[in-house]
């Protein structure tokens, strides 16, 4: 079976819910009492569509202003980012402005970036559909909704970064001129392997 790897980072400031993102899209579930990530934790995710074995290698980051640095180390080589803000909290947004500022900044190639407004189970809506799209559009992003509590709009941030990232870089696109967009209905995923590369906080806890 033909096999393809990319590798996706999660930013965002903490309690945005990231890593309720993640464990959503792995493993179907949530929870309100996800441990806080310190420093990043890897998760290898699989999707098979056909002949095509997809690994996604996805590494949910720390939100805390002192893991920063620490953070774009872990972005060095990311064909994607999933840059998340929460849509009840307009400071979650900016920080994000930031975060992809700071991706354009360190890319040491074009990198395929998803804004996602998560949370939008939440009536508090401080953050408006319009302006999260409008900024998207001007940045060139992709731009999602979601709430990791339903699983709204989860599995379309994996699977439109999955169709967009090999036009991003040229050895990938030239190895892959057969690729067949994934359709929703076309995949099957499984869990292979998940593996915490650093402890979780278990004092603190964040959707």
């Amino acid at each position: 079976m033909e096999s393809q790897t990319f590798k996706v980072i999660l930013l965002g400031d903490s309690s945005v819910g990231k890593s309720s993102i993640v464990i959503n899209f792995c493993e179907d579930t949530f929870s309100t009492s996800i441990e806080s990530t310190i420093g990043a934790a890897y998760i290898l995710k699989t999707i098979n569509n056909g002949n095509k074995e997809i690994k996604l290698q996805i590494w949910d980051t720390a939100g805390q202003e002192r893991y920063n640095s620490l953070t774009l180390l872990y972005f060095r080589s990311s064909q994607g980012a999933i840059v998340v803000y929460d849509i009840t909290d307009k400071t979650t947004f900016e920080r994000a402005k930031l975060w992809i500022r700071e991706i354009r900044e360190k890319e040491e190639q074009k990198t395929t970036i998803a804004l996602v407004g998560n949370k939008t189970d939440l009536k508090e809506r401080l953050v408006s559909t319009e302006r999260g799209s409008k900024y998207a559009k001007e940045e060139d992003l992709l731009f999602f909704e979601t709430s990791a509590k339903t699983g709204e709009g989860i599995s379309k941030i994996f699977l439109d970064l999955i169709k967009e990232m090999p036009k991003n870089n040229v050895d990938m696109q030239k190895s892959n001129e057969n690729y067949k967009e994934l359709e929703n209905d076309n995949y099957s995923m499984k869990n292979v392997d998940k593996e915490f590369v650093v402890k979780k906080n278990k004092n603190n806890s964040c959707c």
